[in-house]
């Protein structure tokens, strides 16, 4: 169930006026430094997760609290590790990234019985008792996606690829889209597969021998994001084809634009992790001094309603490309 909110509204979990009680300012910052942070996050290898460390670290540091980041390389195992570490070590926040949509409802409930405050990143938990979710409006991405190749690819052959662990949002809003085209044939899909743990290695294969099987006729490709795009982007060049067919992405990586200025990838989606970053440190140090949570919509986990927040992303291709990165300044140094 995804219900969306046009207002913004509040969580009343638990509000203290600070004035009343007569704390100052000082005060409080001294007390922000018994807030200890835990965060996991995917990977260092891709620019997007460490655009995502580098901007928690930095609001962190501007609200005096302290954070510790682990990593659990989409390996279930080494997130049960970095929870159970992070607990260990008296964390009384946790940012999550999800990789599993099943075992890591264990994994908040033990943080949950150690009075940490749990906040899904990115991806929702199912079915556990996350207090608050943060991610970019996910069905929104897969819209621009699906709409982008629809409307420059009305006909032909498609390679349909969504990403594990799933985002169903994603997917759901690209084939909003493409969908309808298929029931009319004017979309015929030569693959629809899934690449485990977003792997780009996964994703080159996939591409390669949908390509032999289909005799190199592949108009399109649904590519879930930038490092998928990259991946498929390289076997589609084997064949000479590299620039022939409409490639989606997500992310905005710096290589997707280089590709896009290129012409090899079609378009990309960004989201801006700075932001997306800043607003979980903001929202888990409220979570701990037991403040009002401003959230914008609620999304079922399969459990509970959830809070969420969900922030705008922005598609982008050749015709906005120069002036979107001028105006947001995410890529300062160019590209």
């Amino acid at each position: 169930m995804y219900l969306s909110k046009p207002e913004v509204f509040s969580v009343p979990i638990r509000y203290i006026n600070f004035d009343i009680l007569g704390i100052e300012k000082n005060d409080i910052k001294k007390a922000r430094h018994h807030v200890f942070i835990g965060v996991i996050l995917p990977n260092q290898r891709e620019s997007r997760w460490v655009r995502d460390k580098e901007a928690m670290e930095r609001e962190a540091r501007l609200r005096e609290v302290n954070i510790k980041i682990e990593f659990n390389d989409f390996n279930i195992e080494k997130q049960r590790i970095a929870v159970e570490k992070l607990i260990s070590e008296g964390v009384n926040a946790l940012i999550i990234t999800s990789i599993d949509n099943g075992d890591e409802a264990s994994l908040v409930d033990k943080a949950k019985e150690s009075g940490i405050k749990v906040i899904a990143y990115d991806l929702l938990i199912k079915n556990s008792e996350v207090d608050v979710y943060i991610s970019f409006n996910i069905i929104r991405v897969g819209e621009f996606q699906g709409r982008y190749l629809t409307k420059n690819v009305p006909k032909g052959n498609y390679i349909l690829l969504s990403g594990e662990p799933s985002e169903g949002l994603l997917r759901e809003g690209a084939m909003t889209y493409i969908q309808p085209l298929i029931f009319m044939r004017e979309i015929r899909v030569v693959t629809d597969q899934v690449v485990k743990g977003w792997d780009p290695d996964n994703a080159f294969k996939i591409v390669e021998e949908s390509l032999a099987k289909s005799g190199n006729r592949v108009d399109a490709i649904l590519a879930p994001n930038d490092a998928i795009a990259g991946a498929s982007i390289k076997a589609l060049e084997n064949q000479g084809l590299a620039g022939k067919v409409a490639v989606t992405g997500q992310d905005a990586d710096l290589a997707a634009i280089q590709r896009i200025i290129q012409g090899t990838q079609s378009m990309t989606v960004l989201k801006d992790s700075r932001e997306l970053g800043k607003v979980a440190i903001e929202t888990a140090i409220k979570l701990v001094e037991g403040k009002y949570i401003d959230y914008n919509a609620i999304k079922n986990n399969g459990k509970k309603d959830v809070p969420s927040i969900l922030i705008e992303p922005i598609a982008i291709d050749k015709s906005n490309l120069y002036t979107t990165f001028k105006e947001t300044e995410y890529y300062k140094d160019g590209f």
